[in-house]
């Protein structure tokens, strides 16, 4: 049984948008948008690429995380806690 204060998800789907936000859908059935505007702005060498919106846009899934070609990728759990801690989730329409 999984602990509902760490709950097991994947993102199953993610998007580009506009100045360095993310959609996101989970495999909970839920949604929603983060931005990583302040993450990128920490001048950490794994994000300096992301400051290219061309770069940002080649974000794929990798085993249910965010990840692009150079080779840095997101926690799926921690942005679907932090997501919701923030009430910035919503059920998908689909």
């Amino acid at each position: 049984m999984s602990d509902p204060q760490f709950p097991m998800v994947d993102v199953l789907a993610v998007r580009a948008l506009p100045n360095h936000r993310l959609y996101l859908r989970f495999s909970t059935g839920e949604e929603g948008e983060v931005s990583l505007q302040d993450l990128i702005d920490t001048d950490a060498p794994m994000l300096r690429p992301l400051r290219d919106e061309a770069e940002f846009s080649r974000v794929f899934l990798e085993m249910g995380n965010p990840a692009w070609p150079h080779g840095f990728d997101l926690d799926a759990i921690a942005l679907y806690m932090s997501l919701s801690e923030q009430g910035l989730l919503r059920r998908s329409a689909a």
